[in-house]
């Protein structure tokens, strides 16, 4: 039997039949948690009525305790939004084990590292970042929505359009270096991940939250605008999102060279040169550049806010596209990797 060709076909279908399994499961976790950011919306609304109601009444005499809405005497109950967030919790960690399973399952059947195609690779950077956003968003576990819908998108698009028949990789990737280059490159893609959606919900936060018109107006407007503000309304503070972009990127930016490195030094080994201006290293570079770019303005006097957070979503913008165009596109020397 030649061990570096057989695949084990059923551990293969288990390992899809996983893979399926966690994207079901990362939707109902998404539902949860919008559902807890619906609930948390709604308890604001009532304690700013309850604000209003108690300035109406501020100027009898009350003290400053008196006017204090709301105020709950003994032990506060659990919010329905607390209930929700707790409940999506668990059922993220259920999806990420399935997920996870997925990928061992796919690496037994196979017999090598599980990220040798373009099915693989997103669902180890799907994967990867879901783990990044528990870890940086545990004191935020709402905001795992919006990390959540970008992931169970691409698992979407992984699993109907690049979706690739367990088998042994090409020649051309047999080389410990697959190992190495790829899955720092896919990790530190879902941790930066993390930073884009950080960079684009403060972006919202500002855009929808500069003007804010009055309470009453806001919950009943129609139309994408109003659907958004209602949205943004309640995520942290775009002061938060900023410092969970910027500390984001402080993990993954070195990672992210750290795997160019690595494929430059396996592109000498394979190809006789260490750089050579193929499509996906050029873009890689510039995607590089541009996250060094974020680090410094965000260091720099007038640059820190709005013009650091653009700047970190071109980052996110160029890691995707060398991800999709690229790969499945643009002919080049990384094309064979691609389905």
């Amino acid at each position: 039997m030649n061990g570096s060709t057989q695949v084990d076909e059923t551990l293969a279908r288990y390992s899809d039949l996983l893979f399926g399994t966690a994207m079901a499961v990362y939707v109902v976790a998404a539902f949860l948690f919008f559902g807890a950011l619906a609930a948390v919306r709604g308890r604001k609304l009532e304690e700013r009525e309850l604000v209003r109601a108690g300035a109406g009444a501020s100027g009898n005499g009350t003290t400053t305790e008196d006017r204090v809405p709301g105020r709950v005497e003994g032990p506060q109950r659990r919010t329905l939004g607390d209930k929700l967030g707790n409940m999506g919790l668990p059922v993220v960690i259920v999806g990420l084990i399935a997920h996870l399973a997925s990928i061992v399952l796919r690496a037994m059947a196979t017999e090598r590292v599980p990220w040798g195609n373009m099915y693989e690779f997103i669902s180890m950077t799907c994967a990867a970042g879901v783990i990044a956003a528990l870890v940086i968003l545990r004191k935020h576990r709402p905001l795992l929505s919006f990390v959540l819908l970008p992931v169970v998108l691409l698992m979407f698009i992984a699993g109907r359009w690049l979706y690739t028949q367990a088998a042994p990789v090409v020649p051309a990737l047999k080389s410990y270096w697959l190992a190495v280059h790829v899955s720092i490159i896919s990790v530190s893609s879902g941790i930066l991940t993390v930073s884009g959606v950080a960079s684009i919900l403060y972006l919202l936060k500002l855009r929808f939250a500069a003007n804010p018109a009055d309470d009453t107006s806001s919950t009943t407007r129609s139309g994408f605008g109003g659907a958004m503000r209602r949205i943004i309304d309640h995520v942290p503070s775009a002061e938060n999102l900023d410092r969970l972009a910027y500390r984001t990127v402080v993990v993954g930016f070195p990672l992210f060279g750290l795997g160019v490195i690595c494929g430059a030094i396996w592109a000498e080994a394979a190809w006789g040169r260490f750089w050579g201006w193929d499509p996906k290293e050029t873009v890689s570079f510039i995607a590089w550049v541009i996250y060094a770019a974020y680090l410094h303005a965000r260091a720099t006097a007038g640059w820190r806010n709005t013009s650091a957070a653009w700047i970190n979503v071109a980052g996110f913008v160029a890691m995707l596209f060398n991800l999709f165009i690229i790969n499945l596109v643009v002919s080049g020397l990384h094309s064979y990797a691609g389905l």
